[in-house]
Protein backbone atom coordinates (compact mmCIF):
# COMPACT_ATOMS: atom_id res chain seq x y z
CA UNK A 1 0.00 0.00 0.00
CA UNK A 2 1.12 3.42 -0.89
CA UNK A 3 0.64 5.60 2.11
CA UNK A 4 0.75 9.04 1.23
CA UNK A 5 2.98 11.62 4.38
CA UNK A 6 1.35 14.34 6.49
CA UNK A 7 2.67 16.64 4.05
CA UNK A 8 1.37 15.81 0.96
CA UNK A 9 -1.98 15.15 2.88
CA UNK A 10 -1.77 18.81 3.75
CA UNK A 11 -1.34 19.62 0.46
CA UNK A 12 -4.16 18.47 -1.13
CA UNK A 13 -6.33 19.93 1.87
CA UNK A 14 -5.06 23.07 0.88
CA UNK A 15 -5.37 21.88 -3.06
CA UNK A 16 -9.04 21.89 -3.15
CA UNK A 17 -10.19 19.46 0.10
CA UNK A 18 -11.14 22.41 2.47
CA UNK A 19 -13.99 20.68 4.02
CA UNK A 20 -11.24 18.20 5.25
CA UNK A 21 -8.48 18.18 8.40
CA UNK A 22 -5.79 15.82 9.11
CA UNK A 23 -5.85 14.46 12.61
CA UNK A 24 -4.10 11.56 14.09
CA UNK A 25 -4.69 8.79 11.48
CA UNK A 26 -7.94 9.76 9.12
CA UNK A 27 -9.09 12.43 6.67
CA UNK A 28 -12.25 13.88 9.10
CA UNK A 29 -14.70 16.29 7.92
CA UNK A 30 -18.07 17.25 9.47
CA UNK A 31 -21.15 18.52 8.00
CA UNK A 32 -24.39 19.73 10.39
CA UNK A 33 -27.42 18.30 9.33
CA UNK A 34 -30.93 20.04 9.96
CA UNK A 35 -32.42 16.88 10.89
CA UNK A 36 -31.80 13.32 11.35
CA UNK A 37 -33.93 12.69 7.54
CA UNK A 38 -31.48 14.86 6.10
CA UNK A 39 -28.53 13.55 7.33
CA UNK A 40 -29.58 9.99 6.47
CA UNK A 41 -30.11 10.84 2.78
CA UNK A 42 -26.68 12.10 2.89
CA UNK A 43 -24.92 9.24 4.51
CA UNK A 44 -27.00 6.66 2.30
CA UNK A 45 -25.43 8.78 -0.97
CA UNK A 46 -21.70 8.66 0.38
CA UNK A 47 -21.96 4.74 1.36
CA UNK A 48 -23.34 4.26 -1.94
CA UNK A 49 -20.03 5.88 -3.74
CA UNK A 50 -17.74 4.97 -1.22
CA UNK A 51 -18.99 1.16 -2.39
CA UNK A 52 -18.43 1.99 -6.04
CA UNK A 53 -15.24 3.00 -4.79
CA UNK A 54 -14.23 0.41 -3.19
CA UNK A 55 -13.64 2.10 0.30
CA UNK A 56 -15.09 1.77 3.33
CA UNK A 57 -15.31 4.87 5.07
CA UNK A 58 -16.18 5.87 8.85
CA UNK A 59 -19.57 7.39 9.01
CA UNK A 60 -21.04 8.90 11.96
CA UNK A 61 -24.88 10.17 12.00
CA UNK A 62 -24.93 12.36 15.22
CA UNK A 63 -27.00 14.94 16.59
CA UNK A 64 -27.43 17.92 13.99
CA UNK A 65 -23.81 16.08 12.37
CA UNK A 66 -22.69 13.89 10.25
CA UNK A 67 -18.83 13.25 10.81
CA UNK A 68 -16.83 11.16 8.06
CA UNK A 69 -13.29 9.65 8.60
CA UNK A 70 -10.97 8.05 5.82
CA UNK A 71 -8.25 5.75 6.02
CA UNK A 72 -7.14 3.01 4.68
CA UNK A 73 -5.86 -0.16 6.81
CA UNK A 74 -2.49 -1.64 5.90
CA UNK A 75 -2.71 -5.39 6.52
CA UNK A 76 1.68 -5.45 6.30
CA UNK A 77 2.34 -2.42 8.71
CA UNK A 78 -1.20 -2.42 10.34
CA UNK A 79 -2.56 0.78 11.48
CA UNK A 80 -4.29 3.44 9.75
CA UNK A 81 -3.03 5.60 7.42
CA UNK A 82 -4.23 8.19 4.29
CA UNK A 83 -3.93 6.71 0.34
CA UNK A 84 -4.83 8.61 -2.39
CA UNK A 85 -7.64 7.00 -3.24
CA UNK A 86 -8.74 8.04 0.23
CA UNK A 87 -8.01 11.87 -0.88
CA UNK A 88 -10.50 10.65 -4.35
CA UNK A 89 -13.26 9.70 -2.28
CA UNK A 90 -13.07 12.96 0.23
CA UNK A 91 -13.54 14.72 -2.86
CA UNK A 92 -16.50 12.84 -3.93
CA UNK A 93 -18.13 12.93 -0.48
CA UNK A 94 -17.33 17.28 -0.92
CA UNK A 95 -19.21 17.23 -3.92
CA UNK A 96 -22.32 15.30 -2.84
CA UNK A 97 -22.31 17.60 0.08
CA UNK A 98 -22.74 20.11 -1.86
CA UNK A 99 -25.68 18.67 -4.21
CA UNK A 100 -27.13 18.40 -0.62
CA UNK A 101 -26.93 21.67 -0.03
CA UNK A 102 -24.46 21.39 3.20
CA UNK A 103 -21.70 23.37 4.18
CA UNK A 104 -18.83 22.02 6.14
CA UNK A 105 -17.44 22.68 9.21
CA UNK A 106 -14.38 21.49 9.58
CA UNK A 107 -12.90 23.18 12.28
CA UNK A 108 -14.94 21.06 14.79
CA UNK A 109 -13.46 17.83 13.82
CA UNK A 110 -11.65 16.42 16.91
CA UNK A 111 -9.69 13.60 18.14
CA UNK A 112 -8.99 12.06 21.18
CA UNK A 113 -5.67 9.66 22.35
CA UNK A 114 -4.78 9.00 25.43
CA UNK A 115 -0.68 8.73 25.88
CA UNK A 116 1.05 6.22 28.53
CA UNK A 117 4.58 7.04 29.74
CA UNK A 118 6.08 3.30 30.49
CA UNK A 119 9.80 1.79 29.27
CA UNK A 120 8.17 -1.06 28.06
CA UNK A 121 5.37 -0.93 25.96
CA UNK A 122 5.66 -4.76 24.81
CA UNK A 123 5.33 -5.66 28.28
CA UNK A 124 1.73 -3.62 29.33
CA UNK A 125 0.37 -3.32 25.60
CA UNK A 126 -1.19 -6.32 25.75
CA UNK A 127 -2.89 -5.84 28.66
CA UNK A 128 -4.52 -2.68 27.86
CA UNK A 129 -5.46 -4.08 24.53
CA UNK A 130 -7.39 -6.76 25.87
CA UNK A 131 -9.02 -4.77 28.27
CA UNK A 132 -9.98 -1.96 26.00
CA UNK A 133 -10.75 -4.36 22.53
CA UNK A 134 -11.25 -7.97 24.14
CA UNK A 135 -7.77 -9.01 22.06
CA UNK A 136 -4.53 -8.64 23.12
CA UNK A 137 -2.94 -8.62 19.47
CA UNK A 138 -4.66 -5.36 18.87
CA UNK A 139 -1.51 -3.47 19.24
CA UNK A 140 0.43 -1.72 16.23
CA UNK A 141 3.65 -0.11 16.78
CA UNK A 142 3.01 1.71 19.72
CA UNK A 143 -0.63 2.66 19.74
CA UNK A 144 -3.52 0.09 20.75
CA UNK A 145 -5.96 0.42 18.23
CA UNK A 146 -9.73 -0.20 18.50
CA UNK A 147 -10.78 -1.99 15.42
CA UNK A 148 -13.86 -0.31 15.70
CA UNK A 149 -12.36 3.11 16.10
CA UNK A 150 -14.93 3.14 19.02
CA UNK A 151 -12.94 4.37 21.39
CA UNK A 152 -9.78 6.21 21.91
CA UNK A 153 -6.58 5.10 20.85
CA UNK A 154 -3.76 4.27 23.53
CA UNK A 155 -0.11 4.91 22.84
CA UNK A 156 2.91 4.43 24.96
CA UNK A 157 5.48 7.09 24.99
CA UNK A 158 8.73 5.71 25.31
CA UNK A 159 10.66 6.94 28.88
CA UNK A 160 12.81 5.74 31.26
CA UNK A 161 12.16 3.62 34.04
CA UNK A 162 11.26 5.21 37.26
CA UNK A 163 10.48 4.50 40.71
CA UNK A 164 8.96 7.93 41.34
CA UNK A 165 5.38 8.03 41.04
CA UNK A 166 4.36 10.83 38.74
CA UNK A 167 1.69 11.64 35.90
CA UNK A 168 1.98 8.82 33.18
CA UNK A 169 -1.55 9.02 31.86
CA UNK A 170 -1.80 12.14 29.22
CA UNK A 171 -4.42 13.09 26.71
CA UNK A 172 -3.58 13.97 23.41
CA UNK A 173 -6.58 16.50 21.46
CA UNK A 174 -6.29 16.65 18.27
CA UNK A 175 -7.53 19.13 16.21
CA UNK A 176 -8.39 21.68 13.48
CA UNK A 177 -5.25 23.86 13.13
CA UNK A 178 -7.20 26.86 12.74
CA UNK A 179 -8.90 26.37 16.17
CA UNK A 180 -6.10 24.81 17.92
CA UNK A 181 -5.25 28.40 19.29
CA UNK A 182 -8.18 29.96 20.22
CA UNK A 183 -8.68 26.61 22.18
CA UNK A 184 -5.70 26.48 24.45
CA UNK A 185 -6.60 30.24 24.70
CA UNK A 186 -10.00 29.23 26.20
CA UNK A 187 -7.75 26.80 28.66
CA UNK A 188 -5.74 29.17 29.75
CA UNK A 189 -8.13 32.04 30.36
CA UNK A 190 -9.98 28.66 32.26
CA UNK A 191 -7.35 28.44 34.69
CA UNK A 192 -4.91 26.27 33.04
CA UNK A 193 -1.44 27.13 32.22
CA UNK A 194 0.86 26.65 28.88
CA UNK A 195 3.83 24.36 29.85
CA UNK A 196 5.80 24.04 26.60
CA UNK A 197 5.15 25.22 23.53
CA UNK A 198 8.45 24.44 21.68
CA UNK A 199 6.58 22.41 19.43
CA UNK A 200 3.82 24.10 18.76
CA UNK A 201 1.59 24.07 16.20
CA UNK A 202 2.84 20.26 16.23
CA UNK A 203 1.73 20.32 19.63
CA UNK A 204 1.39 21.95 22.69
CA UNK A 205 1.51 20.78 26.00
CA UNK A 206 -1.09 22.53 28.69
CA UNK A 207 -1.59 22.00 32.09
CA UNK A 208 -4.64 22.21 34.85
CA UNK A 209 -4.57 24.04 38.38
CA UNK A 210 -3.48 20.52 39.57
CA UNK A 211 -0.54 20.20 37.08
CA UNK A 212 -2.11 17.66 35.27
CA UNK A 213 -1.10 17.27 31.41
CA UNK A 214 -2.47 17.20 28.27
CA UNK A 215 -1.05 18.34 24.78
CA UNK A 216 -3.33 19.91 22.11
CA UNK A 217 -1.84 18.40 18.43
CA UNK A 218 -2.50 19.31 14.97
CA UNK A 219 -1.14 17.85 11.82
CA UNK A 220 1.02 20.75 11.23
CA UNK A 221 5.33 20.56 11.21
CA UNK A 222 4.75 16.43 11.43
CA UNK A 223 6.31 14.02 8.60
Amino acid sequence: METLSTPAVLAAVADGLGDWRKLAQSLTTRYPVADIVRGAAFVAAVAEAAVSAGRDPEVRLGHGCVDVALSSADDTRGGRWITAQDLELARTISRIAREHDLTATPGAVAQVELGLDTADDTAVGPFWSALLTGDPGNTVLDTVLDPTNRLPNVWFQRTDAHDTPRQRWHIDLWLAPEVAGERIAAAVAAGGTVVDASEAPSFTVLADADGNRVCVCTALGRA
